[in-house]
């Protein structure tokens, strides 16, 4: 791994790179590896709150389906585990090429969007899932019951966490584009409408079609976005203050 101040030719680079991206998956190989171990213990853990919603265990059709879905789970929670490590080395690659007022700025970024991932994955699952399984199987009847594959309910569990996951990564998008200068406090509060709008068509898109996942995703992505123009607002101050005070941090050489 190379020195802030070290230059680096494209070959360089891109052997850097390729180094970083083995890495990344042979981290996320051994993670699947060691999850595998507790693989039934992820699966309980995974289809509990459908289970309890039917009040009846979960079938699987096909006769690989049951081992898939332990591979997948598996899959899935030792990438979600060594994800930071990962992230961790990605920065390690990029942060070479930054200048030192980019270092300060990227430097917490990168644990903020983490941070934010992971907060909207534990939202989907601890909280949005176990409604939105309850309110579905409210709608059978005695002659209607519920009868939830694995497969299918892992596979819905799986898309939501990854869209609530990167939904909440909205307040970085805005800082970003705010310290761009793309977007600024007061553009944000006229166009709330239209945001409204286009985040309950994205909830829409993302969600089981019914009203209580969409609501629930809709809900914290606009107190999100409300936040989002707090932080743009600290963003313009920030930069005014730094275009003010040359001596500054990033005002410097």
């Amino acid at each position: 791994m190379t020195t802030p101040g070290q230059q680096m030719t494209l070959f360089e680079h891109l052997a850097e790179l390729r180094k970083t991206l083995i890495w990344a998956l042979v981290m996320a190989g051994l993670a699947t590896i060691v999850a595998w171990f507790f693989a039934d213990a992820i699966v309980e853990a995974l289809l509990r709150p459908a289970v309890e919603a039917g009040d009846q265990p979960l079938f699987f059709q096909a006769p690989m389906e049951a081992f898939l879905l332990k591979l997948k789970a598996a899959a899935a929670v030792g990438l979600f585990l060594v994800l930071p490590l990962i992230l961790h080395r990605v920065y390690r690659f990029v942060v070479p090429g930054l200048h030192d007022n980019e270092r300060r700025l990227v430097t917490p970024l990168i644990f903020a969007t983490t941070a934010l991932f992971y907060t909207g994955v534990g939202f989907c699952f601890f909280i949005l899932v176990p409604m939105v399984i309850k309110f579905a199987v409210g709608f059978g009847t005695e002659s209607l019951q519920p009868w939830l594959s694995a497969g299918a309910y892992f596979g819905m569990v799986a898309r939501l966490c990854l869209a609530f996951g990167l939904v909440f990564e909205l307040p970085m998008v805005i800082f970003v584009l705010s310290w761009a200068g793309v977007v600024d406090p007061g553009m944000l509060l006229r166009g709330w409408r239209y945001a409204l709008v286009i985040i309950l068509v994205v909830a829409a898109v993302l969600t089981p079609p019914d009203v209580i996942s969409q609501v629930l995703l809709a809900g914290p992505v606009m107190v999100l976005y409300l936040g989002s123009v707090l932080i743009s607002l600290a963003v313009r101050r920030r930069k005014k203050a730094v275009s003010e005070d040359p001596s500054g941090p990033g005002g410097g050489n």
